[in-house]
């Protein structure tokens, strides 16, 4: 399953070039996999709700072409990778206007209870494992 966000890129997103600043797309990252989440079946408020927290181990991001003040721009999140402890989601940001691909990139997520503890996702939440892994292999 691939999820689609659509984003206008705001003025206070951008630096004096009229370009998006590089610290912007990890956040329209987080947009993406808060949209995925929903589509999946589970919102993420709801995952939280179950004891199960994501937090960030790692973050990729590759910037191929300049976004811009009030370009649209869509973000595709999937889920490449999952494991019982860990789950990697990938990005392609594009601009909506003619297509071309902006920025990639991957974040790697542990599966933790709310003490921080690691949680064997396919063990103890089988429900949420499943809905990944039924969304992954879509």
């Amino acid at each position: 399953m691939t999820s689609k966000s659509k984003l206008v890129v705001r003025y206070a997103e951008t630096d004096q070039m009229g370009i998006v600043h590089h610290s912007n797309y990890p956040i329209w990252y987080e947009v993406g996999r808060t949209d995925f989440t929903k589509e999946m079946g589970m919102p993420y408020d709801e995952i939280e709700a179950n004891g199960v927290m994501f937090p960030l181990l790692s973050l990729n991001c590759k910037y191929i072409k300049a976004a811009k003040y009030n370009d649209t721009v869509i973000v595709e999140t999937s889920v490449t990778k999952l494991n019982m402890v860990k789950v990697e989601f990938s990005y392609k940001v594009f601009r909506e206007s003619d297509g071309e691909l902006l920025n990639t990139g991957s974040t790697v997520h542990g599966m933790v209870t709310k003490a921080l503890e690691p949680l064997n996702m396919k063990k103890e939440k089988p429900e949420i494992y499943r809905l990944l892994q039924a969304a992954m292999e879509k």
